[in-house]
């Protein structure tokens, strides 16, 4: 009994360790490791431009616009951007801001410095992010304020401008949604123009600063006059006047005695002796 156990325990314990000499028709096949190329490096550009409201368009564009209390047409230098209040706005590229705060008819406002001294310009805005001042570094995409409707603004929205080294302002429409790689390829010159034609604006509320303009230009003010003359003196100096014209009525009929009349077929004036 002990030698068949230990030779049931051999058997057994043989099944688990030898492997099969005899060839299975299930065959393993190596296959060569074939190398992944690497992804190729991202394209290096000097600047690239996002919308500084994703999503929302342009409503009002660069160039000559009248508004509804001015008499005449005059630069608009930036663009337009309706969106609702508290919406975030974004940096459109990675910079340093230089200005943060409020100003004239700027209301709110943020200007960034960028590559090739571009400046952008971020106004009317409801609040500006708390960390956003003089000299802090900004990434493309960052949130450096809010929608709003401060300053000299028509309801809320961001007035959006891009400026050049000399401060002149460029037409944004030419630079946001584009990546430039060079400063040769930056459309500056290009950008600075704009047609002769005005435009007319059209906005749905009037600044609280321009609606004393507003009312003036619908009604303007009637012209007082004050004279300087009494009846008595303008009534001697209109018969003086009526005297002085019968006058010069009767010294121009008269020429060296003569009393002009017609012409006479000949095309010379006929004249007779004054009686």
């Amino acid at each position: 009994m002990a030698a068949a156990g230990l030779s049931a325990f051999a058997v057994a314990h043989a099944s688990l360790i030898v492997p099969s000499s005899t060839p299975t028709s299930q065959t393993v096949r190596l296959t060569k490791a074939v190398a992944t190329p690497a992804a190729p490096p991202a394209e290096e550009v000097l600047i690239a431009f996002e919308e500084p409201v994703p999503g929302r368009a342009i409503v009002s564009p660069f160039g000559l616009r009248q508004l509804p209390w001015e008499g005449g047409g005059r630069l608009h230098e930036g663009v337009d951007i309706s969106a609702d209040s508290g919406l975030p706005v974004i940096a459109v590229a990675d910079g340093v801001v230089v200005d943060a705060g409020t100003k004239g008819g700027y209301g709110r406002f943020v200007a960034v410095r960028h590559a090739e001294r571009l400046t952008t310009y971020y106004a009317h805005l409801g609040a500006i992010g708390a960390d956003v001042k003089p000299g802090v570094a900004v990434k493309a995409g960052t949130a450096i304020g809010r929608i709003g409707s401060t300053g000299t603004s028509t309801g809320p929205h961001l007035h959006f401008e891009i400026r050049d080294a000399q401060k002149r302002p460029l037409n944004p429409a030419m630079f946001l949604g584009k990546a430039f790689a060079e400063a040769g390829d930056l459309p500056l010159d290009k950008a600075k123009r704009y047609s002769g034609r005005v435009r007319m604006a059209y906005v749905s509320f009037i600044p609280e600063s321009k609606r004393a303009l507003m009312e003036a230009k619908n009604d303007p003010p009637l012209l007082v006059i004050k004279r300087k003359t009494t009846d008595a003196q303008d009534l001697a100096e209109a018969e003086a006047n009526l005297q002085g014209q019968a006058r010069k009525a009767a010294k121009q009929e008269k020429i060296d005695g003569l009393r002009e009349l017609s012409i006479g077929p000949d095309g010379r004036p006929r004249a007779q002796l004054a009686l």
